[in-house]
């Protein structure tokens, strides 16, 4: 299971919330014991893929499954924009919880007939 989780992050160098994204992968990969490893992009960087250069920042993908968007195909975005997220909790937020990482992770392991953790 840890080497099939690629993480990646999408994010513009401005965005005060990337630390808060980065802590939240860190904790999320941790959780289910997976190297603290994943791939940053600069939104824009021309070496960035041009799909994710619509995302706003930060967005979280996991397998190619956009965190803030229920494991879904990541939201685009037409122009340089935050991205909101909603908790757990109900809470409006400006990065993906650990626990909305984690739910991408689950879904897709339980889709996949494997145990997370």
């Amino acid at each position: 299971m840890n080497n099939q989780i690629r993480v990646e992050l999408v994010y513009d160098p401005t965005c005060p919330n990337v630390d808060r994204a980065r802590e939240a992968i860190r904790d999320a990969l941790a959780s289910v014991g997976a190297p603290l490893v994943w791939r940053e992009w600069l939104r824009e960087d021309p070496t960035t893929p041009v799909s994710l250069r619509s995302l706003g920042s930060p967005s979280v993908l996991v397998n190619g499954a956009d965190a803030g968007c229920d494991g879904e195909s990541p939201a685009r975005a037409d122009a340089n924009s935050c991205r909101i997220y909603v908790d757990e909790c109900g809470c409006i937020c400006g990065a993906p919880s650990a626990q909305l990482i984690l739910d991408v992770i689950a879904r897709q392991a339980s889709s996949d007939g494997r145990a997370v953790g």
